[in-house]
């Protein structure tokens, strides 16, 4: 059996359908998308000659965004008691839960915090999506 055989549900990938979130401990379903990034410093460090010698690291860094409708945006401040979405800390859950499956991966963002609030629309647009990038603590 191959390793990526564990992860297939009845032969196909995870997808849009399958993914849930939880935001502080409420599920949302007004988000239209969600990434994360993990990365790590790292240096090549050279000693005699011209080749590599080792591979050094530094600090690790948890990044992301979520988009979301306005209307979940206003239900999140109502929730927090008006406070601003860059005051919030909250703890993310992201799992991929598809239909009539036991296989679920979930991933924990801890501690993530919001940089940036940015709210517009344009001629034409039907609804207003908002980006929301993070820093977190770490991903579990």
């Amino acid at each position: 059996m191959a390793l990526s055989d564990l992860f297939l549900i009845n032969g196909r990938e995870y997808e849009w359908a399958d993914i849930h979130l939880n935001f502080g401990g409420v599920d949302i379903v007004g988000f239209r998308k969600v990434s994360y990034k993990e990365s790590q410093e790292k240096e090549a460090m050279h000693a005699k000659g011209r080749d590599t010698r080792s591979i050094q690291r530094g600090n690790k860094t948890v990044t992301g965004s979520l988009t979301f409708t306005q209307s979940e945006i206003t239900a999140i401040r109502v929730a927090s008691a008006g406070r601003s979405m860059l005051d919030l800390t909250v703890d993310l859950i992201v799992a991929y839960v598809p239909e009539g499956s036991s296989k679920i991966v979930t991933r924990v963002i801890k501690g993530a915090e919001f940089t940036d609030i940015e709210e517009s629309m344009s001629q034409g647009d039907k609804f207003m999506e908002i980006e929301l990038p993070f820093l977190a603590l770490r991903l579990i």
